[in-house]
């Protein structure tokens, strides 16, 4: 194919608008009869197209492409083709871009005016160096749907192991992955994730050092993009996704994050390079790189609103430590009065009032959140919080805790279950067994637990709806019935376990021979909780139809090596 003959095609760029740093293709179709479609040569080699394609935030009729080319000029032109065939004989959009450094060679295209329900297809290609990528595989949203089926994942640190979970949603038959954030890890290398396997299998963080600059955030970014497995489930299905903390640092907050210390510059620099980068690697539909909640209509079947809880509107977290004085003595009543103030907020205003519009407006039969953390409650016997607090310090400074600290955990939770069992089997307790188990405490003041009166808000504009709350951020897979402040059940969530970080097993140091009874007790202490697992890694799989949502999460054997098989550990079906 010659320079010539490209520059005769009818590509018809010429409308092509910017915003957000995605390309705008509102209607460009040639239907003349002397439109000429040209094969890509085969002498054309995917060298400059390391890093794959992607296609992001599908609707009925648009759906964003995404490449990056590797180049060392100070920009390059670039053409794309979006066909409905995988030979490309039927080519029905097509267009051509600059790409440079500021946007670290990466283009993101938003495809408008597509026919709804559709099978897409394509790539994009380099006449400069003959090069092309490979094709991608995308879908446009059915008007109205009868079924649909998402894979939902978060958690991916590239240490922790090898993205097994991604290839297994790659081959999966889900429409769309949900991706609910973490899609990178901040630390350097042989920080957090790190493990025996990391050094053999090749894993170790690029850049070394900890993500603080606009190039740091890129380099990781080309790194978890250069995993074969990551690439295939970009290739083969259309990712919704939302950022959650590591992102840009550990506990994010609209202001700072446990993971930025004041010796490290500024927070908010920190958190524009993090912002940019994902921008550039993660195009979202929205026309402010900041802000990425916002909402899918599937099929009239499902209403996908995705959330920003971590860092646009989020208060700091609280902290149990900032409670406790110098004799050890925890302050119940400062806690209580900063926990439950109605001041504090995990969305943010101007997003809480949007959402409530949203859920008050839709007529889907489901209304979904995709969302970071956990909504449920979890509030565990206030006693347990200390010890499994002891159990992740000794963990966390020598790697196991020690043999007596376990022999105290164990014992605790047995005590504390043969209570709460005698109680639900209406055997008398003993005024003090009953204090042991009603004095609870959030489990997790990270989640919506340390927000319960914003959750309470939301759960109010709840009635009569279908919800179900998706959540990612623990690394382990959940399953909780969400109920307000008078029981009453709003809704479920499903959450997914991680993809490759560790989950409760790691940072409990409990044996995962021995984790069942953990899970098990689990679920009897904890009111609303129906599943856990704590040890596996993998996704969730829902599948949508009218009648029912069918939730299926799978695992898979192994992140450590290329062979793995998948297994499905829990099924839930939850009727309309």
């Amino acid at each position: 194919m010659s320079q010539n003959s490209i520059s005769r095609r009818r590509f018809l760029f010429n409308s092509l608008l910017t915003t957000g740093g995605v390309l705008l293709a509102p209607n460009i179709i040639s239907c003349s009869n002397d439109y000429e479609v040209y094969d890509i040569p085969s002498t054309y080699t995917n060298d400059s197209f390391l890093y794959g394609v992607a296609s992001f935030d599908p609707s009925h009729d648009q759906v964003i492409i995404w490449t990056k080319y590797e180049s060392s000029k100070k920009e390059a032109k670039i053409f794309w083709q979006v066909a409905y065939d995988s030979s490309f004989k039927n080519v029905v959009r097509s267009g051509e871009a600059i790409v440079d450094f500021t946007t670290d060679y990466t283009l993101a295209v938003e495809i408008q005016n597509l026919e709804p329900n559709s099978k897409l297809f394509y790539r994009f290609f380099s006449v400069e160096d003959n090069s092309v990528s490979v094709v991608g595989e995308t879908i446009t949203l059915p008007l109205n749907a009868d079924e649909i089926k998402l894979a939902v994942c978060s958690c991916a640190n590239y240490q922790a192991g090898l993205f097994n979970v991604y290839g297994a949603m790659a081959n999966s038959n889900a429409d769309i992955i949900v991706h609910l954030g973490d899609y990178i890890y901040e630390y350097g290398e042989g920080e957090y994730g790190t493990n025996e396997y990391t050094a053999s299998i090749g894993r170790n963080h690029k850049p070394s050092t900890e993500l603080f600059t606009l190039y740091d955030y890129r380099e990781r970014y080309k790194q978890y993009r250069s995993d074969k497995n990551l690439q295939l489930a970009h290739q083969k299905k259309p990712f919704i996704c939302v950022w959650d903390d590591h992102e840009i640092a550990n506990d994010t907050f609209k202001d700072g994050a446990e993971n930025h210390q004041v010796n490290e510059g500024s927070f908010t620099e920190r958190k524009e390079a993090a912002i940019r980068a994902y921008s550039e690697y993660l195009p979202v539909k929205t026309s402010d790189k900041n802000i990425i909640y916002r909402s899918f209509n599937i099929g009239n079947l499902v209403n996908l609103i995705m959330l920003d809880t971590r860092v646009i509107g989020r208060d700091q977290q609280l902290n149990y430590a900032n409670y406790y004085d110098a004799s050890g003595n925890f302050n119940a009543g400062a806690f209580q009065n900063d926990w439950l103030n109605p001041n504090r907020s995990i969305l943010g205003s101007t997003q809480r009032n949007w959402l409530i519009s949203e859920l008050n407006n839709s007529t889907t039969t489901w209304q979904v959140l995709g969302q970071q953390v956990l909504m449920g409650k979890m509030m565990l016997p206030a006693e347990m919080l200390g010890t499994l607090a002891t159990v992740e310090a000794e963990v966390s400074a020598t790697g196991s805790a020690s043999p007596s600290t376990m022999v105290y955990f164990q014992q605790q939770i047995t005590e504390l279950v043969t209570i709460k069992l005698k109680m639900a089997n209406g055997i008398p307790v003993t005024a003090e067994e009953q204090t042991r188990i009603s004095t609870v405490l959030p489990y997790n003041l990270d989640a919506w637990d340390g927000y319960p009166i914003e959750r309470e808000v939301l759960y109010a504009n709840l009635s009569g709806k279908k919800v179900i709350s998706l959540a990612g951020d623990t690394h382990n897979a959940w399953y909780n019935k969400l109920s307000d402040s008078s029981n009453n059940i709003v809704g479920r969530e499903f959450a997914t376990s991680s993809v490759t970080s560790p989950g409760l097993e790691n940072y409990l140091g409990i044996d995962p021979s021995t984790i069942n009874s953990f899970e098990d007790a689990m679920q009897i202490l904890v009111n609303d909780l129906d599943y856990l697992n704590a040890v596996d890694r993998g996704f969730l799989e829902i599948r949508f139809t009218p009648s029912s949502a069918d939730a299926e999460w799978k695992f898979v054997s192994s992140v450590f090596s290329d062979g793995y098989f998948i297994s499905t550990d829990k099924t839930e079906n939850y009727s309309a």
